[in-house]
């Protein structure tokens, strides 16, 4: 299968084959990535938040404590210019989501120069090959940054992790010289390049080649077009039925027309395991996020619970956002939870309906 990224001035796209993995609009006013300067504007302890001004009508959020628990940033005060980072773009009313635990990638490691976190990619599974890497970071880091190796660094020499780390704590260092001349609120430091970061995210997986292209193909284009479809049909005669909520995302399987054999718990698992690679791809294509609940067809036994689960697993691994399985809920419902980074399908070509006021319905009796 050849992985190829695609790009333009208005897009950049993944091919895996014949199959569009990825498609992202290029948008002038999405900085998701970028590191900027802001000035502490409130400071909500309720909230436990702050709201920054980062030079657009809305104040950014940032929160008063970071996730990381090795993080090194002082404590806020209100009026105080600081390094920001855009870890989620602006929705609805809401103003873009901020962290000061600021993420230099590259195709072997990350660097965070705001903490001292030394970690490996869950994608490594192997102990031994964890614990050596995890060294390799301690050695790369000399308490300088923290540092998490990527997939990528599992067969690479040490010597050029070393370098790359080296470069992006070296690209850190100079950014905070320009931040302490005192810019302006705004001001981008760094600009997080969406081709760069596909690059960097699939180079371990291996690109087959980088093409600048004026549009999609014929068969990409109506992959793309078939992306904003409520329902996805199956190979087998089944379908996906994909709905978004204010809160989640729900995917409903059904056999719908699917004929298979002659054993119903067979046919619903032939069903259910065609549904997985389906709900994987559309999960990447349409960059769904935040909870995803899967009402699949009820597995006839435990075994076969366990072996729809593997299924999606595996087909999940292909995805470079992180997505986490958390099981079946007592109800039989699959719940499943992915990283929020840019906005969906949906909400870049998309707006509610100004009659219906996003409904879907026209008001009225039949």
């Amino acid at each position: 299968m050849k992985r190829i990224i695609l790009h333009n001035p208005a897009f950049c796209a993944v091919t895996e084959g014949e199959k569009l993995a990825e498609y992202i609009p290029m948008d002038a006013s999405d900085q998701s990535g970028d590191i900027l300067l802001g000035k502490v504007d409130r400071l909500m302890p309720g909230i436990n938040g702050a709201f920054v001004d980062v030079g657009r009508a809305r104040n950014g959020f940032l929160p008063l404590t970071e996730d990381s628990g090795s993080f090194l940033g002082p404590m806020l005060r209100s009026g105080d210019l600081l390094v920001v980072q855009i870890r989620k773009e602006e929705k609805g009313n809401k103003g873009v989501f901020l962290t000061r635990d600021i993420i230099l990638p590259g195709r072997y490691v990350l660097v965070m120069p705001m903490n001292r976190h030394i970690g490996v990619s869950s994608r490594i599974a192997d102990e031994e090959v964890r614990e050596r890497l995890k060294k390799t970071g301690r050695n790369i880091s000399g308490d300088r940054f923290g540092i998490v190796l990527r997939n990528a660094a599992e067969n690479t020499a040490e010597s050029e992790i070393m370098n790359e780390a080296d470069e992006l704590f070296r690209e850190w260092q100079e950014l905070i010289k320009t931040a302490e001349k005192g810019v302006q609120p705004g001001a981008v430091l760094r600009h997080g390049s969406i081709l760069e970061q596909l690059k960097a995210d699939y180079f371990a997986y291996g690109i087959d080649g980088i093409l600048e292209v004026d549009r999609l193909d014929t068969g990409l284009a109506r992959q793309l077009k078939q992306a904003a479809e409520r329902t996805v049909s199956l190979p087998g005669g089944g379908n996906i039925v994909i709905d978004r909520c204010e809160a989640m995302t729900v995917i409903d399987v059904n056999t719908a027309s699917s004929t298979g054999c002659c054993d119903k718990p067979r046919t619903i698992l032939e069903t259910n395991l065609e549904a997985c690679e389906a709900i994987a791809d559309q999960i990447r294509l349409r960059n769904l996020s935040g909870i995803i609940v899967i009402d699949f067809i009820d597995p006839a036994t435990e075994t076969d619970q366990s072996m729809v689960t593997e299924r999606l697993s595996t087909c999940l691994r292909a995805d470079r956002i992180k997505t986490v399985i958390h099981g079946w809920t007592s109800l039989g419902l699959m719940e499943i939870t992915r990283k929020r980074t840019r906005p969906s399908l949906y909400d870049e070509f998309y707006r509610p309906c100004e009659a219906c006021g996003g409904l879907g319905y026209i008001l009225g009796k039949k």
